[in-house]
């Protein structure tokens, strides 16, 4: 089973290629990705896939807080990612969805209407 990698505190500059290039020292990288901002510029993190649990391990053990490019990176084992939907209660984009059959909506609009 591939295991994922999140890197953080990675400098500004660093490539794909060279994440990549950084990790496959500890064993195959299935994939290196720094994450970027819509304007092309770096968000200062990355995620690496590797190939087995072991290698992954490995890596963290090598890898967490060791310096690369003149900083501190952190290595962690990655979290999937989870989209969080907004209850009606909470302060949400869902807030100004709510259905219009409700019989709060309803007596709202005869209220308009007088």
């Amino acid at each position: 089973m591939n295991k994922r990698l999140h890197i953080g505190n990675l400098a500004y500059s660093i490539t794909n290629e060279e994440l990549g290039e950084l990790f496959s020292s500890e064993g195959s990288v299935i994939s290196a990705k720094v994450i970027r901002r819509l304007d092309g510029k770096s968000k200062g993190f990355g995620f690496v896939e590797m190939e087995t649990e072991e290698e992954a391990s490995k890596a963290i053990e090598k890898y967490n807080e060791s310096s690369f490019k003149d900083r501190t990176i952190f290595v962690n084992e990655a979290r999937p990612h989870i989209i969080r939907n907004f209850d009606e209660n909470r302060r949400g984009y869902r807030r100004n969805m709510k259905s219009r059959d409700d019989l709060n909506s309803k007596l709202r609009r005869l209220r308009k209407k007088f």
